[in-house]
């Protein structure tokens, strides 16, 4: 893989669960597909509806909320879709399943959605362990706009995640069982803020661990003095790391620890007296409940960075961003992750709208996806490419999106993300 969100990767780092696999009984294609369109002189309302499924870690070991935003925002999506008449005059039908956090839940999920509910296609997926990936794919149902939190996308044909993709997805992660992500964040900060010192956080848990070496690797690529610093998942001692960063000086914290331990530590550095001119966090954490997160950590609070690939969600006056917060202003809070599952739900509807006057299937949806280069969801994301390449790119020019937070404003943009662009290395690593 080449564009990885960085949310994403973090988002596997903080997870504590040994991930397993399993297989369900598989169906002939010709079991899955349907063509039951219904003819175009029948009224709007009587016409068989478009049946989709979300698939979502709702429950899970890792806390409740911490994967609803894509689906909230898909949905407010497909609702709004509905109320102005659908997709060629047949309403989408969304089918939710909570996969629980689990393999054994996310196979049972694809199999009701797959193979009893019979849906077109699936939108959002947002899975801690998307053990039935391989499922999906065999039924060639398309996948679309899903979170790359493991390494489904890049594996299987059929799933097109939010991101894209230029690895070969033949059933073989990335390239030879590796994958690949930029330093196009680092660069950013080198040249726009002239970061030179960084501090990487972890816990001393395996996955946690290994995605802190990766952040190593391409803080050193990019010429940074690079600061490890490690703490006890159990009994974290964060005042200690927060003297560390102070008298180490550094300029830029990254870290591969989940949302309440980012609190913790904001809170230690506020009370330690470390300012940085940078503390970066992921997608993930790019929420509007940043003030009451971090109620206790002022400084660090106005010191927070996200980048991502998608346009900010408090990007107001883009007209798009605009529509998604209306439809979307009935929720408590707002989210980077929920402006990309509405993302998700408009590229699906592009498709069966492009599919409308043959019939929308699978297989034609999926080969519009297959067709689907530089899509960009009215503006929302950096244009997003899938390409299957014999072999991985040695670098490769890559965009980002980056805000910073600002008491008082929220999540500031910092320049144009289809600008803001640096021709970067690719390093490999194991997912």
């Amino acid at each position: 893989m080449v564009r990885r969100s960085r949310g994403a990767e973090a988002a596997i780092a903080v997870m504590v669960l040994a991930l397993s696999t399993a297989c369900g009984s598989r169906l002939p294609e010709s079991d899955f597909e349907h063509r039951d369109r219904s003819t175009p002189s029948a009224p709007a309302g009587e016409r068989t509806p478009i049946r989709v499924g979300i698939i979502t870690s709702a429950t899970s070991p890792v806390g409740g909320n911490a994967f609803t935003g894509p689906r909230d925002g898909a949905k407010a999506f497909f609702d709004r879709l509905n109320a102005r008449g659908g997709v060629d005059g047949r309403r989408v039908e969304v089918r939710e399943c909570d996969d629980g956090g689990s393999g054994v839940g996310n196979n049972e999920c694809v199999h009701e959605l797959i193979d009893e509910d019979k849906v077109v296609a699936l939108v959002a997926t947002t899975a801690l362990d998307y053990a039935g990936a391989s499922r999906v794919s065999h039924a060639r149902v398309p996948d679309i706009g899903g979170q790359p939190i493991g390494a489904a996308y890049d594996t299987y044909p059929h799933l097109y995640g939010i991101y894209g993709s230029l690895a070969p997805r033949s059933g073989t992660t990335g390239w030879d069982g590796k994958q690949y992500g930029g330093t196009e964040v680092y660069r950013y900060f080198k040249r726009e803020h002239g970061a030179r010192t960084a501090a990487v956080v972890s816990y001393n848990q395996p996955a946690s661990a290994a995605y802190a070496r990766l952040v190593e690797r391409g803080l050193k690529a990019e010429g940074y003095e690079v600061v490890a610093e490690q703490v006890d998942f159990a009994l974290p001692n964060f005042r200690a790391v927060a003297a560390d960063l102070k008298e180490q000086g550094a300029d830029l914290v990254f870290d591969a620890i989940d949302s309440h331990g980012n609190a913790r530590l904001c809170e230690a550095m506020d009370d330690v007296g470390a300012e940085v001119t940078a503390k970066v966090t992921n997608v993930q954490n790019w929420t509007s409940t940043v003030a009451e997160d971090y109620k206790d950590a002022p400084r660090c609070r106005n010191a927070l960075w996200a980048t991502g690939s998608s346009r900010n969600f408090e990007d107001k006056d883009q007209d798009a961003v605009r529509e998604f917060r209306d439809a979307t202003n009935h929720l408590e809070a707002h989210s980077q992750w929920q402006l990309e599952g509405w993302a998700a739900a408009m590229w699906f509807t592009d498709a069966a709208k492009a599919c409308a006057d043959q019939g929308v299937t699978r297989a034609c949806v999926d080969d519009h996806m297959n067709r689907s280069q530089g899509y960009t969801a009215d503006g929302l994301l950096i244009p997003v490419r899938f390409e299957r390449l014999a072999e991985p790119p040695k670098s490769r020019r890559t965009c980002l999106s980056v805000a910073r937070w600002e008491d008082g404003r929220g999540w500031v943009a910092q320049g144009d993300m289809n600008s803001t662009c640096f021709e970067v290395p690719q390093l490999s690593y194991q997912p």
